[in-house]
């Protein structure tokens, strides 16, 4: 599954990968630049931080028993945010529900892509629009919600304190399907850890669902065949809570549509190979049939909040191991940021 269609965007324009074979180009991590001639131009570092609530105008008439919904966004990378919305639960069971990760492709606006839909997430000061890249698309933004109901739209955005109280409480909720297999995955606040439960269908034997305890909160979940088998893989992406923000992958493979096995995905910490200057800020995405993670290279005298002068980019590989499937690394490359 390829989501963005212009992914080497970032890796052509870093003079380190210009000498690469093309198989190591096409799994470049999703860059902020949709056309060419955006990869031209150096990327800036953004003045505008698009992090916080916004609102429908509903929400404002929410003790007259209006439906609502609130778009929750946080920043989760350089050049990535997390978005999440939710409506009003309540009355009813939920309206809309959606979440997922948008790259970042100036000051102001975001795309996400959806079953190969882009959507696009435009903010200014007062709040933001949300609609589809390609006009007649933006029927995919009713595939979210009940009822005829749709996120698109314009969300004001707010300068108190999000009132959640009527709020669905679910902090990450996704549903993909792939080769007839499905997953749904949702995540809910704990105490002391949040809880991350994926709950599969589609499968010959056993449906049963699986969940984990999570340090932080899922940033982001994606479905593919990585082994060109027949049958897809499940990868979530979490975010440690903190300035570190280390990122962890907890993935499932099925097996001849009839069961799933975990992954295993060894951290960066244990990997001396790719662990130099590592302090966490990971991001990460399928590419082609490749996971790549990519994160900023920290000097010595560097603190974790500070801006680098590289990003290390990590492709991994799904093998058969001796008791379950695992990722392997099969490319790193070094990029040189702009300063």
């Amino acid at each position: 599954m390829i989501k963005n269609t212009l992914i080497l965007a970032l890796a052509i324009s870093v003079a380190a990968c210009q000498d690469e074979p093309e198989a190591t180009k096409s799994a470049q991590m999703p860059a902020k630049a949709n056309t060419v001639e955006d990869a031209k131009t150096k990327p800036v570092p953004s003045a505008f931080n698009p992090a916080g609530n916004y609102v429908s105008g509903e929400y404002h008439k929410r003790d007259q028993g209006y439906d609502w919904m609130a778009v929750q966004v946080s920043q989760s990378g350089p050049e990535q945010i997390n978005v999440s919305i939710r409506s009003r639960i309540d009355r009813k069971r939920p309206t809309c529900t959606y979440t997922d990760t948008a790259q970042r492709l100036s000051d102001t606006r975001y795309k996400a892509e959806t079953q190969g839909t882009a959507i696009l997430f435009d903010f200014n000061e007062q709040g933001i629009e949300i609609n589809t890249e390609q006009p007649e698309a933006e029927g995919m933004l009713n595939f979210f919600c009940s009822g005829g109901g749709s996120i698109k739209g314009g969300y004001s955005k707010l300068s108190e304190p999000l009132d959640n109280s009527q709020l669905d409480q679910s902090i990450f909720n996704k549903t993909m399907v792939l080769q007839g297999i499905g997953f749904n995955v949702t995540s809910f606040k704990g105490e002391g850890e949040n809880r991350l439960t994926i709950a599969p269908f589609g499968l010959s034997i056993s449906n049963e669902a699986v969940s984990h305890g999570i340090n932080g909160r899922v940033v982001g979940a994606e479905i593919e065949d990585l082994n060109s088998d027949g049958s897809p893989e499940l990868l979530v992406f979490t975010q440690s809570d903190g300035s570190g923000s280390y990122g962890e992958v907890i993935g499932y493979s099925v097996n001849n549509k009839k069961s799933m096995s975990q992954i295993y995905f060894q951290p960066v910490t244990e990997q001396p190979k790719i662990s130099a200057g590592y302090m966490g800020h990971d991001e990460f995405a399928i590419v082609e049939t490749s996971l790549v993670q990519r994160f900023p290279v920290y000097g010595e005298s560097d603190t974790n909040a500070g801006q680098t002068k590289k990003m290390r980019q990590v492709q991994y590989k799904l093998v058969d191991g001796e008791a379950t499937r695992r990722f392997v690394i099969d490319k790193v490359v070094e990029l040189d940021l702009p300063q």
